[in-house]
């Protein structure tokens, strides 16, 4: 009798002893609602794609986050326009369509700040969410008159490295900046994504036969050369040949085409003033 109470008195310290060091270990736990690392997730990969970012950097973007909360073995799935997410077999599918892209590398760096904080553990689920919120509705763009300036020093600094010569920079000058402001003015009207290209193309080749035939100006090529340059889709053209290499065949194949189908707008655009002229 008195083995088995001195067995039963070692068992007994035994699992206080496992109790102490589950405690401790429960000290550190945080049980975390699923339904907000899919927010922070989500929110994160839509700042991305509407930015501009590669299809491959997203999902790992998105896949990296999951993983920093805990979550491994995640589902991601980028195309151009949609971002699908699942956690796990339990929970449901995420679905965001993405109808508006642009170009903005300050929110992609920022994004992916955020993404480097939360895998370091520098943010809890809440702050993180709060900070893409309010990165995703943050005005970062530059004020739209200085794109438009921008648009028209970019374009008389092509000419030279066109072989252009200096008559042919200030009508190259106007071209590019009044190609650039009638391209955003057509998109916020019709939102027509290739008729935009060709209607603003079809501008600037018409101002630049004006200017060569009865005002200032030489090369009627190289200044509506050098004028689309800003309408050119380079970034678009860089994605798809990095998506492609990293294996996102759907997404390069996809981002490849719109390129296509944007540069034959552009084409387009120019050579109708040039049959007409």
């Amino acid at each position: 009798m008195f083995f088995v109470e001195l067995l039963l008195y070692k068992d007994y310290i035994l699992f206080i002893a496992n109790m102490e060091v589950i405690m401790e270990e429960l000290k550190d736990f945080t049980i975390i609602d699923e339904n907000k690392i899919i927010d922070v997730v989500m929110t994160a990969g839509r700042i991305l794609l509407e930015s501009g970012a590669e299809t491959y950097r997203v999902e790992d973007t998105m896949a990296r986050i999951a993983t920093s909360y805990g979550l491994e073995n995640t589902h991601s799935f980028v195309t151009s326009t949609a971002i699908i997410f699942s956690l796990n077999d339990r929970t449901n599918t995420r679905l965001i369509r993405i109808d508006e892209r642009s170009t903005d590398l300050e929110k992609i760096s920022l994004t992916n700040q955020i993404s480097r904080k939360i895998a370091n553990n520098e943010l809890s689920i809440d702050e993180a969410k709060s900070e893409l919120i309010h990165l995703h509705h943050a005005a970062l763009q530059f004020p739209f008159w200085l794109k438009v300036l921008a648009a028209a020093i970019a374009s008389a600094c092509f000419l030279p490295m066109f072989g252009g010569k200096q008559p042919d920079v200030i009508p190259s000058f106007i071209a590019g900046g009044t190609g650039y402001l009638t391209m955003a003015i057509v998109h916020n009207t019709i939102r027509i994504k290739f008729f935009t290209e060709f209607i603003s193309s079809l501008i600037i080749a018409t101002i630049a036969t004006i200017s060569v035939n009865f005002f200032y100006g030489d090369n009627l090529s190289l200044i509506t050369i050098a004028s689309v340059m800003p309408l050119v889709p380079g970034v678009l053209i860089t994605n798809a040949i990095r998506d492609l290499m990293a294996g996102q065949l759907l997404a390069g194949i996809s981002k490849g085409v719109e390129a296509a189908l944007t540069a034959f707008a552009i084409g387009a655009g120019v050579a109708i003033v040039l049959l007409l002229s």
